[in-house]
């Protein structure tokens, strides 16, 4: 509970100069992040915590005690989503929500994601040590599996009443690996349906973030203040052609449905640059069968995913690849099959807390610019059920998902007290 230790209330001139003046404990926040890059440390600087492995189980259960440990409550939901829950206000006061998560990609960074928990975390704490009584609750949270390896978003698309039980028929990882995975979290794909919190109950979501781009080091800026994180789409192609002796049958002769996926993996490069400059495409997958050297193959199996800023843009560009698809086929003469596996639309930062994170940053003494993201995050999850906002701090060589993913931890901890300086502003109003 916050025991209130300041003698103002809020909206006295007293509690404006303590709040300006507060600050997280940097050394303390170090120390809990140097600890968790332990759990699924690879030895080259990252970490491996995909979602549902060991590493990553573990890393829940070490932030679970760290909840407790530091008298907070813990709470946990049908989508594991983790988080600590400080009563700040009136029992019936909604709650302001800030996080990340803890998972990673296969052999990624110690920052991303963990970063936005742990100041989060340090947050919460600095409030609770502080004493301080606000309007509204405070909850930090971790969600579950940002990254995608079953569904993307599916922690903080669950929490938000998105998750429909048709996104559980295709998950990236196939239903099979879904499953187990579900069971060795102790989940069940019933209560990811039934996790949904009550519009009106969270009163707003902030992230921090690396920015996982060259954008804020180049400028030499301190925080990005974020306006928007832009729409994606993804889908579970193959090419179907036929096997033959790789030796023996002419190349005019075949089938191959590896000539059909490499040909469109070029043409989509010189699609996207050449008519939609500002928008993204990657095939981040690939398997050949039977896949072996010597044999023709028949069948390419790959995931495809793209991205824009724009809603209008975004539904061009799905277009324009999946008929592009549709022509590499016919090309090589293959069988093209397409399954969807899901897509979002560009969503906008709430302007209020836009705001509120650039008047922090005066206060702070940092510079700040506004920026798109072009990368995903669960916030956007968020969108509809509270107002949403995000920061970014610079990210080294603009490295992400990946073991040299760095940032000055000078920047880590301006990110922290920008958000505290913001959620104590929000709350406090």
């Amino acid at each position: 509970m916050c025991n209130k230790r300041y003698d103002w209330e809020i909206g006295d001139p007293g509690m404006t100069e303590s709040l300006l003046n507060l600050r997280v404990n940097p050394d303390r926040m170090l120390a809990a992040f140097d600890q968790l890059a332990l759990t699924g440390a690879t030895g080259d600087g990252g970490v491996s915590r995909v979602t549902f492995s060991d590493p990553h189980l573990q890393a829940r259960k070490w932030f679970r005690e760290q909840i407790e440990r530091s008298g907070f409550e813990f709470r946990t939901d049908g989508a594991g989503n983790h988080s600590a829950f400080l009563p700040c206000g009136d029992k019936k006061a909604s709650t302001l929500l800030f996080g990340s998560h803890l998972d990673s990609v296969p052999n990624g960074g110690r920052f991303d994601g963990a970063l936005g928990v742990m100041a989060a975390f340090e947050v919460l704490r600095t409030v609770k040590e502080n004493g301080i009584s606000l309007k509204l609750n405070l909850e930090a949270i971790d969600f579950t599996d940002e990254e995608g390896t079953h569904l993307s978003l599916f922690g903080s698309s669950a929490l938000s009443g998105h998750l429909r039980p048709e996104d559980l028929k295709n998950p990236y990882s196939g239903r099979e690996n879904f499953a187990a995975g579900l069971a060795r979290a102790g989940l069940t794909e019933e209560g990811l349906l039934r996790s949904g919190r009550a519009k009106g109950s969270i009163a707003g979501y902030l992230e921090v973030h690396i920015e996982q781009g060259k954008r804020l080091e180049r400028a030499g800026i301190d925080i990005g203040v974020v306006s928007a994180i832009v729409g994606y789409g993804s889908y579970r192609m193959s090419y179907v052609g036929r096997a033959d002796h790789a030796g023996s049958t002419a190349m005019e002769d075949r089938l191959d449905a590896g000539q059909g996926v490499a040909a469109f993996i070029l043409a989509v490069r010189e699609a996207v640059m050449h008519e939609f400059p500002n928008c993204v495409a990657n095939i981040g997958r690939l398997e050949f069968v039977p896949g072996a050297s010597n044999i023709v193959p028949a069948r390419a199996d790959f995931l495809l995913e793209f991205r824009s800023p724009d809603e209008k843009q975004l539904l061009q560009l799905d277009t324009a690849l999946v008929e592009l698809a549709h022509q590499k086929a016919k090309q090589f003469g293959l069988k093209l099959t397409v399954k969807p596996l899901g897509k979002h639309k560009p969503n906008l930062m709430s302007i209020e807390i836009q705001q509120a994170f650039q008047k922090s940053c005066l206060g702070l003494g940092l510079s700040s610019t506004v920026l798109a993201s072009g990368a995903i995050h669960d916030a956007q999850s968020l969108v509809g059920l509270c107002p949403i906002g995000m920061i970014f701090v610079p990210s080294v060589d603009g490295a992400s998902h990946a073991p040299r993913e760095f940032t000055q931890w000078d920047d880590c901890v301006n990110g922290a007290n920008v958000l505290l300086q913001t959620i104590l502003t929000l709350a406090a109003n």
